[in-house]
């Protein structure tokens, strides 16, 4: 009997879960469409290339998306066993809300075992793939960086204009301007051309660019005197072919540099952020060693110098600075220089806040983003408890109420989640401390709403907390006689 029970409550969980699971999976995909398709749509790529890459860069939301999930649809499932009065029939049967519980409880377990697996060996794999697939762009398509109308200047050294763009992977081009940044002692150069073509250079550090009917005005005066520039017109060539190569190895660059392809902590697994971390703490270390070193060595000299204007052997602290037998002029001196060399000592030090601020940051990330592989299979565990709870108090299903809920939820653990890690980005809490806090604050409330939903509170009963306050409304709500007597 109770094993038909057991399969009867997974299947009422299983039913609304895959359906929340797609839903939230699409609008976190469309979040990310938001911010990244317009880098890449209209600039080569085609549709399989674009719904490759976001489903890469999209496997990771899958870490958020099955919490929220697993909280509304055990809010729902519940709500419903509620609504239907199931469970009321249950706990007539001499079945607990407990026992209702354990089958899911289970199933919710297994999934937090699974995410825990899933961030840990694929979710990096998926990382690697989409980054190394950015950098394959940068590298083999350079002219996804153009907006047709638009004057770029992503080829290093030219500014660049096409009026139209298109073609299976963006290789024509219409209303071409090109123009060379020269410097004054350089020939100042511009082409014009009706219509181009890119095409694949030999070395991939070059742009190769085919123009057809067209001119190239260009000044041959470049360093020569005002008079000389005014008797002789530019030059203009016409031409019906012409082959440009442009260096585009400094794009290339900039972004192996910016995507950190072969060094990325997002790459690793649990076990290989521990020597990432190991390896970011000794070199913190030793940074700040230096920058304490470095501080103390200024501080020390801006103190002898003070005690050697003042004729004193030693720095005595807490001692005053004895300006009385100075003149005038060589006080004023004096402290003119202490000053200049106390605002060179706060110089330094902003300087060196500065230059820590991203070490400490990138600690914290690294730190953060280890921990969540494990706490965010907790949250599942807690946001179930939570959701069953809710659930069975409610008794109500379907997508109103039980939504708004899950929503106002997991706003409240996101909120905490951001606000939490700022926080340990700054230095001003461990990290450690920082992934877990969101679920410390939700477990001991996980665990008072399911001692509720064992003990049947009328939480969300109206009339309660009408009954609540009416000694109160009383004071200010005057009782109207019936009709019958006035």
């Amino acid at each position: 009997m109770l094993k038909i029970l057991d399969r009867y409550i997974i299947k009422t969980f299983f039913g609304p879960f895959f359906f929340i699971f797609s839903v939230l999976f699409f609008i976190f995909i469309v979040n990310i469409i938001w911010v990244q398709l317009g880098q890449f749509m209209g600039k080569g790529l085609s549709t399989l290339q674009i719904i490759k890459l976001l489903f890469y860069l999209g496997v990771s939301v899958v870490s958020m998306v099955l919490p929220l999930t697993i909280l509304l649809a055990s809010i729902m499932t519940f709500g419903e066993f509620g609504e239907r009065y199931e469970l009321a029939a249950m706990k007539a049967a001499g079945i607990s809300l407990t026992r209702v519980m354990m089958p899911l409880l289970g199933v919710t377990t297994i999934m937090a075992v699974m995410l825990y697996f899933f961030s840990n060996n694929i979710i990096p794999d998926f990382q690697r793939k989409a980054k190394n697939m950015l950098f394959n762009i940068a590298q083999t398509k350079p002219a996804l960086n153009f907006t047709p109308g638009q004057f770029i200047d992503q080829i290093p050294g030219n500014m660049v204009k096409f009026d139209k763009i298109y073609g299976e992977n963006a290789e024509n081009i219409e209303g071409v301007f090109v123009h060379k940044k020269a410097t004054s002692y350089d020939n100042q150069q511009t082409i014009v051309a009706k219509k181009g073509k890119f095409v694949p250079a030999v070395n991939k550090n070059y742009l190769k660019l085919v123009l057809y009917d067209g001119y190239v005005y260009e000044d041959n005066f470049a360093g020569k005197g005002e008079n000389v520039r005014l008797k002789q017109p530019d030059q203009a060539i016409k031409f019906d072919s012409l082959t440009s190569h442009f260096d585009i190895s400094e794009i290339i660059n900039k972004a192996i540099e910016e995507e950190k392809i072969t060094d990325d902590y997002r790459f690793q697994t649990f076990r290989e952020l521990n020597k990432t971390i190991d390896k970011t703490k000794k070199e913190n270390n030793k940074f700040f060693t230096n920058v304490n070193n470095d501080v103390l060595s200024q501080t020390n000299s801006v103190i002898n110098y003070m005690d050697t204007k003042q004729n004193r052997a030693k720095a005595k602290p807490k001692q005053l600075l004895k300006l009385d037998t100075v003149k005038s002029e060589k006080k004023l001196e004096i402290i003119s220089n202490a000053y200049t060399r106390l605002d060179n000592l706060k110089s330094t030090l902003e300087g060196k806040n500065n230059e820590m601020d991203p070490s400490i940051k990138y600690y914290g990330k690294v730190v953060i983003y280890q921990q969540r592989i494990v706490t965010y299979s907790f949250t599942c565990i807690i946001f179930f408890l939570i959701g069953a709870s809710l659930g069975s108090i409610i008794r109500k299903g379907g997508m109103g109420l039980p939504v708004i809920i899950a929503i106002v939820i997991f706003i409240i653990f996101y909120v905490i989640n951001v606000g939490i890690e700022n926080v340990a980005w700054s230095g001003k809490i461990n990290p450690y401390l920082a992934a877990w806090v969101p679920n410390i604050i939700l477990f001991p409330f996980g665990v008072w709403m399911t001692y509720k939903a064992l003990t049947d509170s009328q939480l969300f009963d109206a009339e309660k907390y009408k009954a609540l306050f009416k000694p109160l409304t009383k004071l200010f709500v005057k009782n109207k006689e019936h009709k019958r007597y006035q």
